[in-house]
């Protein structure tokens, strides 16, 4: 005979007469079908129990003692009005709540650790994005479309537009903006603080009168290809990067014609211009010591000094620091810790450390293809590449070694300008940095990364040895960085 108790079959001994009292040993086993049965009901009762493997453990727990698995009480109604619910031995075990049977707790990064991630994504489908500067609490974003676009607060604030040429490279220096375009031209913009909306256009470099001036000698002029003459002080192909010196008031400029120029902020003035590289420039960036770094697609990193000779400065060749087959692609310096990154079309992102007159220091290797993007911010480094992910570097003190702490994704075009500001909502002891990539994919999106996160490596091992800690998004998958404007989830 059998008798349905809270969706479980318990078996009815059959009467002979007078109901056989069960012997005492009996009520310490509980019948092993019942309590499988009463696993189904209680998964039933607690249907949101698996997005909290704790709550889930210990109702489970809870179910096995309680006093329906009983082979002894038959009683349809609750659990309180058993007699044997008030036995000792019907009680749920005191250990259930311990937290060396949580497996979860385990686990050093759960739901709060904290973890880089995505805030939103800035979208206008009117080209690629090839350069991105921020200054202030304003976003500049160039593009194929020959548009600069302005943004403030992940809205879109203002804008100007070129003549011509893509804009390859921005720099900002107080109230003006200088921007390199695909033409081999450089034009520079004002605002004014009382109507930071409104960007004029005032010049460019050269300016006009020096152009006309320098053209009027024939010395002035180089040839670049056969039966071909233009003036020196002019970029005659595209302009592909840009560096500002602040303290110095210099601007360098780098471009596919294979010359680095030096311009004095002040009255836009060329006062160089150098045969840097026999194959187009890629890369230039301002460094410590007066150094210059440049990159090529000649595959050389090279390092130029500013001396004074002949009552005039100049910079001078003074180290090649890479010399290889790939072509350098990208550029950065890291001011306070004086290290030089480079990157490249092979995936791999190099060193050198001024602590050991700019020897060689390492190779970060976490893309697949090539870097097309470097930043740096404290003691971190972030690399862009045509993989479409970003890597996120941190250089620890002690050694000098670098860990990777996250790979953002979501991007769903190659990466190809990044540039970083301190979040300044943060505090010392736990400095965060929000950091801006542009791509291809004819958006930029908008991270907050923290200096302190956990490593990539151990972030994986916590999520493979505990699944169940609540952070289901793949390290890898595309779709953990997606994610609407107003969101709060990214990648660590």
């Amino acid at each position: 005979m059998t008798n349905d108790v809270g969706g479980g079959t318990v078996v009815m001994p059959e009467r002979t007469g007078t109901l056989r009292r069960p012997k005492f040993g009996a009520l310490l086993q509980s019948d092993p079908s019942i309590a499988e049965k009463n696993e189904h009901r209680d998964e039933e009762s607690y249907p949101n129990s698996r997005h909290n493997s704790n709550d889930y453990e210990y109702s489970f727990r809870q179910s096995n003692a309680s006093a329906t698995t009983s082979p002894g009480n038959y009683d349809t109604g609750s659990s309180a009005s058993s007699p044997y619910a008030m036995s000792p031995w019907m009680q749920p075990s005191p250990y259930s709540k311990s937290p060396w049977i949580t497996s979860s707790l385990f686990n050093p990064f759960d739901e709060s650790t904290p973890r880089n991630g995505l805030i939103g994504s800035l979208v206008r489908e009117e080209g690629h994005i090839y350069s991105l500067a921020v200054s202030r609490d304003l976003l500049y974003t160039g593009s194929d479309s020959k548009n600069i676009r302005v943004w403030k607060n992940l809205k879109e604030f203002s804008g100007f537009k070129s003549s011509s040429g893509l804009v390859k490279t921005i720099v900002i220096c107080g109230e003006r903006i200088f921007t390199g375009h695909q033409d081999g031209k450089i034009r520079v913009w004002k605002f004014s603080l009382k109507k930071p909306s409104n960007f004029n256009r005032i010049g460019s470099l050269p300016t006009f009168k020096d152009f006309l001036k320098s053209s009027l000698n024939p010395k002035n002029y180089v040839e670049v290809r056969r039966h071909r003459n233009v003036v020196r002080i002019r970029h005659f192909d595209a302009v592909s990067c840009m560096s500002l010196n602040e303290e110095l008031g210099l601007l360098y400029s780098g471009s596919w014609d294979r010359t680095l120029k030096v311009w004095r902020v002040a009255n836009s003035k060329c006062l160089e211009s150098i045969n840097a590289h026999e194959d187009a420039v890629n890369a230039v960036v301002a460094g410590f010591d007066t150094f210059v770094f440049t990159g090529s697609a000649d595959g050389t990193v090279k390092v130029w000094r500013r001396e004074l000779q002949d009552k005039r400065t100049k910079h001078f060749l003074v180290q090649v620091l890479l010399k290889q087959e790939n072509a350098v692609t990208a550029l950065a310096v890291n001011q306070s810790s004086a290290v030089v990154y480079c990157g490249s079309s092979d995936g791999l992102v190099n060193f050198w450390e001024r602590e050991k007159h700019l020897s060689h220091g390492g190779v970060l290797r976490g893309h697949k293809l090539a870097v097309l993007c470097l930043a740096t911010a404290g003691n971190l480094v972030f690399s862009g590449s045509a993989d479409k992910n970003i890597c996120v570097w941190r250089r620890e003190e002690q050694n000098g070694a670098h860990v990777c702490l996250s790979i953002l994704t979501g991007h769903t075009g190659p990466v190809k300008c990044l540039t970083v500001d301190e979040d300044h909502e943060s505090e010392k002891v736990d400095q965060r940095w929000i950091v801006y990539s542009g791509s291809l994919d004819k958006s930029v999106k908008v991270w907050r990364v923290l200096g302190k996160a956990p490593e990539l490596r151990q972030m994986r091992a916590a999520e493979h040895l505990f699944p169940s800690n609540g952070y289901t998004p793949s390290l890898h998958s595309p779709a953990a960085g997606r994610i609407s404007q107003n969101g709060r989830h990214g990648q660590s």
